[in-house]
């Protein structure tokens, strides 16, 4: 049998083109002239980064970030008038391809610098204003970049989610210091938390990432539309007495008599074994709990309530990424890039 001939998978990611282009809009309105580009690592959150990248270029979005050279050529060709941009450098190893890619690299080490001045090529470079991750230090950007052709000059917040932290307004500045010595085309410091932070932090360049697929603050202080819903097919019903348990260690014990349906979906998908017991399905806006331990492959949920559902149906789990995180004791950074290959992505 070909490939092409297995049935679709068993669970699935419906997927609200609407909702991400909406939040990219609402980060973009509040930077005004600043350009508003996309952090689309990590396969796009976790949602799918192609296909992310060509619904936000349709939107307006121009400047897009992965973190590695790998992600690269699953999204070409890029769509016309976009630029795409490597978060993490590049090492010698990495050079002939990043030579032979239409990306640029936003080097981050001295070291990275002599081996990329050596092409004659524009780059991207990151300062350390304060985090102590990625960056050249502020006292030797100048020196170090001398002669070269920077595109965009970063840096990047540490606590841009925390806005009454101290060392926002302290990158703030130690990056203005070091962006008054170093010419660039233009100066990005601020994340999706960032730019909630104001105008001083917008510069010409922002680079929004997890506000653009659900999780997090959108500027005006609400959460961010979620993007993502999951379906999954149910294996089994099951009728449970009252008594009896479901699932691994017996987790779940029915006080009633129960209807269970187990579900192709499990923590090897992304929905966290965290959400055992307090994650939910919805079936005709029947809230529907999970009952008993999330398993590798597998998740049930009583739907005792729910109207008759049959073997092969598919409901409805809910995938709000901040809800979840409060649920899993995770954050929606976690969640949503733990998504995993057995979904079907399904953009509408």
């Amino acid at each position: 049998m070909s490939p092409t001939a297995f049935p679709p998978p068993q669970a699935r990611l419906l997927l609200d083109s609407a909702a991400l282009i909406a939040n990219w809009q609402d980060f973009a309105r509040a930077v005004g002239a600043a350009d508003c580009g996309a952090a689309i690592k990590a396969d796009g959150y976790g949602l799918g980064a192609r296909e992310a990248m060509a619904r936000l270029a349709a939107a307006g979005c121009r400047t897009f970030y992965v973190a590695h050279w790998q992600e690269v050529p699953a999204l070409l060709p890029l769509p016309a008038g976009v630029t795409l941009s490597v978060l993490h450098g590049v090492t010698a190893d990495e050079l002939p391809a990043a030579l032979a890619l239409p990306a640029l690299p936003v080097l981050v080490t001295a070291a990275q610098v002599a081996l990329w001045r050596q092409t004659g090529r524009p780059c991207e470079v990151m300062v350390d204003s304060g985090m102590n991750r990625l960056g050249l230090a502020p006292s030797e950007t100048a020196d170090v970049l001398a002669g070269m052709n920077v595109a965009v000059l970063h840096s990047h917040l540490a606590c841009a989610d925390n806005p009454a932290h101290p060392l926002n307004e302290r990158q703030r500045a130690c990056f203005a210091e070091v962006a008054a010595r170093v010419p660039a085309g233009a100066y990005a410091l601020a994340n999706s938390a960032g730019i909630a932070l104001g105008a001083a932090f917008h510069l010409d360049l922002v680079r929004p990432g997890i506000g653009l697929f659900g999780g997090g603050l959108m500027p005006n202080g609400r959460v961010s539309r979620p993007v993502a819903r999951i379906q999954a097919r149910i294996i089994q019903l099951r009728d449970v007495p009252a008594g009896g348990t479901v699932g691994y260690a017996a987790a779940f014990a029915a006080t009633r008599p129960s209807r269970i349906a187990t579900v192709a979906l499990g923590y090897a998908d992304g929905y966290a074994r965290g959400l055992s017991g307090v994650g939910f399905a919805e079936v005709a806006g029947v809230r529907c709990p999970a009952a008993g331990r999330i398993s590798m492959d597998l998740s049930a949920f009583d739907v005792t309530d729910a109207p008759a559902l049959a073997e092969g149906d598919w409901i409805d789990i809910p995938f709000d990424p901040e809800t979840m995180a409060t649920l899993a004791g995770r954050t929606s950074y976690e969640l949503l890039v733990a998504l995993g290959q057995r979904f079907d992505r399904v953009w509408a």
